[in-house]
This record gives C-alpha cells, sequence and structure tokens, in this order.
C-alpha cells in the first residue's frame, strides 16, 4: 500500500515503544508504583501496532504538499491516543488521559492531575518523555530512518516544526539525524548540569531535562521547579529553556565553530533584548507596588518571565515561601499584561519554543511602523529588514496572515471557553497558554493550581488548541485535505 500517512504513522508508534518501555522499567523498579501493566501493554500495542502499519506501508514517488501537511497531524494525533493509554488505565477519565496526552506531545505542560505526587513514577516518567519526544518531533524522528524520503522529507520536518526546514547537511535525513544529536545534546547536558547541583536525584535529573530541553515544563512534583527551593536550579532550567528557544540551526553552527553566529543572528538578539525589557520592567514593578522585596521580584520575575517567554511553563512557587511571588496571578496587573505579552510571543522559529514566534512579531510591528512612516512619505519605498537582509514582501504577507489567523482563533477559542463555563480572564489565558503551549495560564488557572478549572468539554476544546498551536494551524487545517480529495476522486 502506498500510503504516507500510514507509513509516518507506523514509524512513529514504533518509536515510542523504547520510552514507554523506559517508563515500565522506572515504574517497575519504584516501591510506590503501580502502573507497569499498564505501560507495558501499551509499549506492547505501540510497537505490534507501529510495526504492522510501517511493514505493510510504501512511502509514495510522489505526494503533494497537503499530503504532508496532513500526515504530520494524523501523526501527532495517532501518538497522541496511544501516549493517552497508560493515563487512562491508570484510573484517569478518557477525556483527562487524552488531555494529558496532547499536553505532554504538544509541550504544553498544562495538566488536569489534581495531586501529580500520588502517581507511580514510571506514570510520571512517561509524562516527561512524551514531552521530549513532541520537542524535536516524531515525524523528524521518522524522516531520520526512512531512507527514501528525499525532498519530501524536509518538507516534512517544515510541516511540523515551521523555521526547522533548513538543510543542514547534504542529505535530509543527516538534517533529520543532525537535530536530534543536538537535541540529545542538550537534553544530556542539562541532565548532567542539573545532577551536579544539590537536592536533584538522578530521576529528577534526567526527568526535568526531558521537559526543560524540549521547553515543554512538565514536572513530576506538584510545585514543579519549586519544590528543590534551590536557585542554582532555577537558573540552570532558565538557561537550558534560553538554549532550547534558540534556533537549532544555529546551535548547528556553534557544533561546527561558528560561535559568532547567535551574536549575528537578528532574532535571537531581539528575543534576547526583548525577553530583558521584560523582566527589568516586571522586577521594578512587583518590587515597587508589590509586597515582594527587591532581591525576591528579581528572582521571581526573572524565572517565570523566562519560563513563559520560552513556552516552558515551569513554575517556581516554593512550599511555605510566603514572601515570594513564584505565582504570578499575584503580581500586579502591569506585570501581568506583560506575562501576557510573552506568551505570545515564544521562542524563535525553529526552536522547541511555542507561540507566534519572536521572528513572526517583530515583522509585524515593522510592517506597522512602515505604514505610520508611509503615511508621512507616500512616495517613499520602505523594505523590512532583518538585521541586514532585507525580507521579501511575499515572507511579510505570509507573517501577517499568519497572525492575523492566530489572532481570529485566540479569539474563537476564548469565546469558546468562557461560553462553555470559564471567567473572561481563565478562559482568554487558558487559549492562548493552549495555542502558545505554555502551560499555566492566569486566573483561576495560574502556577498553583490546574485545569481541572476548566469544564470537560473546554478542556477538550483547549486540547484541540495545543495541537494547533504546536503544529502551527496550517497542518490540522489541511489533515483532511487527502481523505476529501479521494472522496471527490470516487464521486466522479
Amino acid at each position: 500500500m502506498d500510503s504516507l500517512i500510514v507509513k509516518m504513522i507506523g514509524v512513529a508508534l514504533l518509536s515510542l515503544s523504547p520510552g514507554l518501555l523506559l517508563a515500565f522499567l522506572v515504574e517497575w523498579g519504584s516501591s510506590t508504583s503501580h502502573a507497569e501493566e499498564a505501560l507495558l501493554w501499551t509499549a506492547a500495542m505501540s510497537a505490534g501496532v507501529g510495526l504492522l502499519l510501517m511493514i505493510s506501508s510504501r512511502v509514495p514517488k510522489d505526494f503533494s504538499l497537503a499530503t504532508v501537511f496532513a500526515t504530520v497531524a494524523w501523526t501527532w494525533l495517532a501518538c497522541s491516543v496511544v501516549g493517552a493509554l497508560p493515563y487512562f488505565w491508570d484510573s484517569l477519565a478518557w477525556d483527562d488521559a487524552l488531555f494529558e496526552s496532547v499536553s505532554g506531545f504538544s509541550c504544553t505542560g498544562s495538566t488536569v492531575l489534581a495531586d501529580i505526587e500520588s502517581h507511580g513514577r514510571g506514570i510520571l516518567m512517561w509524562r516527561q518523555i512524551t514531552q521530549w519526544y513532541g520537542g524535536m518531533g516524531m515525524v523528524v524522528l521518522a524522516v531520520s530512518v526512512l531512507p527514501r524520503l528525499r525532498v519530501g522529507g524536509l518538507e516534512l520536518i517544515g510541516a511540523e516544526a515551521p523555521g526547522q526546514s533548513d538543510r543542514l547537511e547534504p542529505r535530509v535525513r543527516q538534517t533529520a539525524r543532525w537535530l536530534w544529536y543536538l537535541y540529545c545534546g542538550i537534553t544530556a547536558a542539562m541532565a548532567a548540569v542539573l545532577l551536579a547541583l544539590p537536592g536533584a536525584s538522578l530521576y529528577d535529573s534526567v526527568a526535568h531535562a526531558f521537559t526543560t530541553a524540549a521547553t515543554g515544563g512538565f514536572s513530576p512534583y506538584n510545585s514543579s521547579i519549586g519544590h528543590f527551593d534551590s536557585l542554582g536550579i532555577e537558573l540552570a532550567v532558565a538557561f537550558g529553556l534560553l538554549v532550547g528557544a534558540v534556533s537549532f540551526s544555529l546551535h548547528h553552527s556553534a557544533v561546527r565553530g561558528n560561535f559568532a553566529v547567535y551574536r549575528k543572528s537578528s532574532d535571537t538578539m531581539f528575543f534576547f533584548k526583548l525577553l530583558l525589557a521584560v523582566v527589568v520592567l516586571a522586577v521594578c514593578l512587583n518590587a515597587v507596588w508589590g509586597d515582594a522585596g527587591w532581591a525576591l521580584s528579581a528572582r521571581d520575575s526573572f524565572f517565570n518571565i523566562v519560563s513563559l517567554g520560552t513556552s516552558g511553563g515551569f513554575a517556581n512557587v516554593r512550599p511555605g515561601d510566603s514572601d515570594g511571588i513564584g505565582d504570578f496571578t499575584v503580581w500586579v496587573p502591569a506585570s501581568q499584561l506583560l506575562l501576557l505579552g510573552v506568551m505570545v510571543v515564544g521562542g524563535n522559529v525553529g526552536s522547541t519554543s511555542g507561540g507566534l514566534k519572536a521572528f513572526r512579531g517583530r515583522i509585524a510591528v515593522l510592517h506597522i511602523w512602515r505604514n505610520i512612516r508611509q503615511t508621512l512619505r507616500p512616495q517613499a519605498v520602505l523594505p523590512i529588514r532583518s538585521g541586514n537582509t532585507v525580507v521579501p514582501e511575499d515572507t511579510v504577507r505570509r507573517v501577517l496572515g499568519f497572525t492575523t489567523l492566530y489572532v481570529l482563533l485566540l479569539a474563537v477559542g476564548t469565546i469558546l471557553v468562557t461560553l462553555l463555563g470559564s471567567d473572561l480572564l481563565t478562559g482568554l489565558s487558558g487559549t492562548l497558554s493552549a495555542m502558545s503551549n505554555m502551560g499555566p495560564a492566569l486566573g483561576e488557572a495560574g502556577p498553583t493550581s490546574n485545569f481541572l478549572v476548566f469544564t470537560r468539554p473546554a478542556r477538550l476544546v483547549l486540547a484541540a488548541f495545543m495541537l494547533i498551536g504546536r503544529l502551527e494551524i496550517v497542518a490540522i487545517l489541511l489533515m483532511f485535505a487527502p481523505l476529501y480529495r479521494r472522496i471527490s476522486s470516487l464521486r466522479k
């Protein structure tokens, strides 16, 4: 059978089985765990179904761009459904299990687990692993092992992770492998740093390295990073999130010896300067008009702005610390508005971060500024520049189209979630958190709460928006295109 969709789903499901087996071993080796069978049966099912789909299908010689996007969307949906099985067999309702799985693979970090630590260590490790798979992407992993994908493989990578479609190596498989090599290297380095710091065990280090490299935000503890009450661990995680929020194309150049590539990247410098400006403003606002002093304002403002600005979503609310402001729902309103702003932006194109992306936000702002200037000088030709490079007008139009669609979907999601029972602030920030793959939100869904504050129908809506945000809208919109064409051909 010639089917790119079936082939890709098969390879992706097969690739999930090692992660499930690792989680099973952790669950089996933990004295308080009880979900060994759930993980083992899911691993067997994932491997069996994946192998069957992989060997029964072939990559077609030719396929359309719509098929590429549909393949990515259906692959992610299949992995999310299979990834939900351990939660379902471990007593979660089917819709909550699916929500938790989608939140994991999309690297969102929102949770419906009221008491995270009541679950077995293996199940919680599976949560961490789902975010690690989703950070670089199952399709990129599949492309790295499929020999027949050439130009189409590059299109698949770009459809799953927009901005990652630069050809890093002469062959597409080499490009996909290099992306995963870099990703694994960052994860290993993050685990080593955390393990070297006081307070983090081997389990803690590996678990948080998975979700830091993925800018995901899941933690096996109810209080997230605040569980450690360690400034060193907070700084290490923040640095890891910043690394994950930078384009992996730049990391590839740096590994080859060109470290100046970071400084020369105007988008990366814009992103870092934006975060720095927001941190300084938030520290001043929280220290002057809030209840915390300058030191705690600096610590908690920096961590939370970096966490949300990179779409990490970790929290640092320290148990028993009544003086800190890790709970950003108690920040002054102006600081919370700054948080909403960085939640929209996210990281760089080609990174593991979610959000609108700094490049698009910058181009949209420069376009507005150009229109203002052209009002004063109607005959002037004013190109938009990114550093020393002129941005093609076609790229500007695509960015503006994407931004418009992003805002419209955000409005639609907010309306749906508020109609399903949430207040406006919680509904708006919850939808924005889902679309930007951030994790916590404002209002009732802050860092000390969970997404059980939303009604069950609203949580399904938010899960859909997580996938829309992770795959950047187009893949979801086109996932039914091949089926529609096939039905139309049969009618003729």
